[in-house]
C-alpha cells in the first residue's frame, strides 16, 4: 500500500489522516511540533514545512502529498508564499500527486454561485497570496513538473474548526452571551464540514480526473443569523443574540486585538451572498454535504473540548 504524506494536523488535516487510517492507508503527518493522529497506521514527524529540502526528503517514495497546513491568519502575507513554494518543490522532486485545501478568497469578489470554472481575480491581500499558490502550483501541471489539483472549501463547521461561526458565534450562544459576526448576518453563506473536506481531498487524490483542476468540497448554505438559530436550538442554548461588526467596527477592536483587522478586507465575502456551488463534485466524485445538524453537533464536541 503506498504512503500518503499529510501536512497539517488541524481539524483538516486529523480528519484527512484519520479516514485514510481507517482504510489501512500508510500515513505519514507532518507538523511543526509532531503531533498529529494517534492511529497504527500513522506516522507522526515534526519537521518545518517550509524546508524544501527536508519536506523532499520526507515526501520522497509517497504517492500522495496532501497539504492541510496554512499559518496563522494574520501571518499569511509571510509565511504562506515559502510553505506553498516548499510544498511544490517537494511534489515536484518527488513525483508525489499533490493535493492542496484552498479555499475561495482566490475568487475575488463573485455575486452568484462560484463555481470551480472561475478565473483567479482576488481583491484582497490574503486572496492574491491564495491565487498565486494555485497558479504556481497550475504553471508546474502545465509545464509536466508536477500533478496537482486543489479542493477548495468554504468557511468551516466541524470540532475544532476555525471560522466566524466557531470562533464569535457557537461559544457565545452556548453562553447565553451577545454573539458578533463580521458582517450582515441575514444573507446566505456556504459552510463547509472539515468531514466534507477531508472526503473530497481523499477522493480528489484518487481520482485520475482531478489533476490540473480545482474541486469545491460539498457545503451548506446558510445565513449567519439562521445558523445560531438553528445552533441554539438543537444544543437548548437561549434564543441567539447577534451583533454585526461592521468596518468600523472591527477598525477599532483590531487596536487591542489585530487578527480581527484581518477581516476587514475580507468584507465583500460576508457583507453579500457567498455560495459555493460544488455539483461538480457531486456529479464526479459522489460526494454531497453531510447533514448541516450532524455538523453543528460535531461543532458542539470540539466546543466542550
Amino acid at each position: 500500500m503506498s504512503r500518503h504524506v499529510v501536512m497539517g494536523a488541524g481539524p483538516t488535516g486529523r480528519a484527512v489522516a484519520t479516514l485514510l487510517a481507517r482504510r489501512n492507508v500508510p500515513v505519514r503527518q507532518i507538523t511543526r511540533s509532531g503531533q498529529g493522529v494517534d492511529h497504527p497506521a500513522v506516522e507522526r514527524i515534526a519537521a518545518d514545512a517550509s524546508d524544501a529540502e527536508r519536506l523532499t526528503e520526507l515526501v520522497r517514495g509517497a504517492d500522495v502529498l496532501i497539504n492541510c497546513a496554512m499559518p496563522a491568519y494574520d501571518r499569511w502575507l509571510t509565511e504562506a508564499p515559502p510553505l506553498a513554494a516548499a510544498l511544490l518543490t517537494a511534489a515536484e522532486r518527488t513525483g508525489a500527486r499533490y493535493v492542496m485545501l484552498g479555499n475561495l478568497y482566490g475568487y475575488g469578489e463573485v455575486h452568484r454561485p462560484m463555481t470551480e470554472d472561475l478565473p483567479m481575480a482576488p481583491v484582497s491581500a490574503k486572496g492574491r497570496v491564495r491565487a498565486r499558490m494555485w497558479l504556481d502550483a497550475l504553471d508546474a501541471h502545465r509545464a509536466g513538473r508536477a500533478r496537482v489539483t486543489e479542493v477548495r472549501a468554504a468557511a468551516f463547521l466541524g470540532a475544532g474548526a476555525l471560522s466566524t461561526f466557531t470562533l464569535g458565534i457557537a461559544p457565545q450562544v452556548l453562553a447565553g452571551q451577545v454573539a458578533t459576526y463580521p458582517g450582515r448576518t441575514d444573507v446566505p453563506h456556504s459552510w463547509s464540514y472539515v468531514g466534507d473536506v477531508a472526503a473530497t481531498l481523499v477522493a480528489a487524490a484518487h481520482d485520475d480526473r482531478s489533476w490540473g483542476r480545482a474541486w469545491h468540497a460539498p457545503a451548506a448554505t446558510a445565513s449567519a443569523g439562521e445558523l445560531a438559530e438553528r445552533f441554539a436550538k438543537l444544543t437548548y442554548a437561549p434564543a441567539p443574540r447577534l451583533e454585526r461588526l461592521d468596518r468600523s467596527a472591527l477598525a477599532s477592536l483590531a487596536v487591542t486585538t489585530p487578527v480581527l483587522g484581518e477581516l476587514i478586507e475580507m468584507l465583500y465575502a460576508t457583507e453579500h451572498p457567498h455560495i459555493l456551488d460544488s455539483a461538480e463534485t457531486r456529479r464526479t466524485l459522489g460526494l454531497t454535504p453531510a447533514d448541516l445538524d450532524a455538523a453543528l453537533l460535531d461543532t458542539v464536541r470540539g466546543l466542550h473540548g
